[in-house]
């Protein structure tokens, strides 16, 4: 009696082993979890679409923005056993501190509900918009400690004052609608252009405050690093004619004169003068440059004979090129030797260095990206003449030091993408 005790006591701990090792384990209590609300538009139809759960009873597309918002659904289908937390709430929030929270200077901030659309939850506004990222600090901080909200967003909210708005130099500034193509929204004017990165700063800035635009492509840089002022100077100097043409005011240059990708193919001498709009444009924009033509800006000045070398039989002026050049090459002679240099250039012993030529300017802007300009520690710096004798052309000092090499970078850099210089 007692072996057969023995053995039923044995084979019985077997089966509690057994039973141990299969059943599953003790999954939380449906009621320690906050599943929500039922606010998402797939509530009540049976499946799961909160993506914090995974199981059989999930739906096959989860999105963030239904995180506790399908209650009904998943308390069911989680009492069921048809799914579990994906990762088990134990009701200790992640790290507080790695979120930004921001301030509290949304319209609704303090009301008991989180604005800020970078988390979900049954804590949340009803309606959000990103003009209250990162501006509900306290709300969103107290229902987030509080496990009623979660994380859903980016952790590093694109505060008002990270964004450059630029400044109001575009022809549509403070005209009520936002002209920059970084931005999307009800409040953006309904013809963009590149022309206008950054240049609508105060329009732009309104209707982002009142939440009517949102940045949408914040790495987007100006077609062009040449201040706006500058090109502005040069497209002064061009006359681009009028609107008079079959094809003005269409968004591409039908002039001839006008060459680069904002040109159409095949322009027609009928249109010459007669795209003015689209053309000035294009021009301010980059994407057209004004064709090199006799006359376009100015013929060449190659001033008079009061150099002491004048007449010498060699061109001293160093705006010049060429085996009939003198050795040695002085300021004073810039625009004194004209005969030499004229006679020489025709007989092609001398040629205008480029940058010289009056239309070299209307190939502005040229890129300057590989270009070291340095730093502005030269005691000329900011004078709007290059001093660094590694350039040379109307814009450049008559007088340079070796020692302002790389010390003139923001005069240099300004006027090299001008036109004005180029180095040696």
């Amino acid at each position: 009696m007692c072996t057969i005790n023995k053995g039923l006591a044995a084979s019985s701990l077997v089966l509690i082993l057994v039973a141990a090792l299969s059943a599953p384990a003790l999954a939380q209590s449906s009621d320690e979890i906050d599943f929500g609300d039922d606010s998402s538009e797939w509530a009540n139809d049976g499946e799961c679409d909160d993506p914090r759960f995974a199981g059989t009873g999930m739906a096959v597309e989860l999105e963030d923005r239904d995180v506790a918002r399908d209650a009904t659904d998943c308390r069911t289908l989680y009492d069921a056993g048809s799914i579990t937390l994906a990762t088990p709430d134990t009701g200790d929030s992640a790290d507080v501190s790695a979120i930004d929270f921001g301030d509290d200077t949304s319209d609704w901030a303090r009301d008991g509900e989180c604005d800020d659309p970078r988390f979900a939850g049954s804590a949340m506004a009803v309606e959000l918009e990103d003009i209250d990222i990162g501006r509900d600090a306290t709300d969103c901080r107290t229902a987030y400690e509080a496990g009623n909200i979660t994380l859903v967003g980016d952790g590093d909210p694109a505060m008002i004052g990270d964004i450059d708005f630029g400044d109001d130099t575009s022809e549509w500034a403070n005209d009520l609608e936002c002209d920059d193509p970084r931005f999307a929204g009800d409040g953006m004017a309904s013809e963009l252009s590149d022309t206008n990165i950054l240049r609508d700063a105060s329009d732009c800035r309104l209707a982002y405050e009142d939440g009517t635009i949102t940045l949408v492509d914040p790495d987007a840089t100006p077609v062009t690093t040449v201040p706006a002022s500058m090109l502005e100077q040069i497209a002064a100097r061009i006359d681009f004619g009028d609107d008079s043409g079959t094809w003005a005011n269409d968004g591409e240059c039908d002039d001839p004169d006008f060459t680069g990708p904002g040109v159409v193919t095949d322009p027609i001498d009928a249109d010459r003068l007669h795209d003015a709009s689209d053309c000035r444009a294009a021009f301010l924009a980059g994407t057209a440059t004004l064709k090199s033509t006799a006359g376009a800006v100015g013929a060449f000045d190659y001033g008079s004979d009061t150099s002491k070398w004048a007449n010498d039989g060699q061109c001293d002026d160093w705006r010049f090129t060429g085996p009939g050049m003198a050795k040695k090459l002085n300021s004073t002679d810039v625009m004194a030797d004209a005969s030499d240099c004229q006679a020489l250039e025709a007989n092609g012993e001398v040629s205008i260095k480029p940058v010289y030529r009056p239309d070299y300017v209307l190939g502005a802007p040229y890129d300057s990206t590989g270009v070291v300009f340095g730093d502005n520690s030269s005691s000329y710096a900011d004078d709007d003449i290059c001093d660094d004798p590694r350039f040379e052309g109307p814009g450049a000092a008559t007088t340079l030091l070796d020692s302002d090499s790389e010390r003139d970078a923001d005069d240099c850099r300004a006027l090299f993408e001008a036109g004005k210089i180029t180095l040696r």
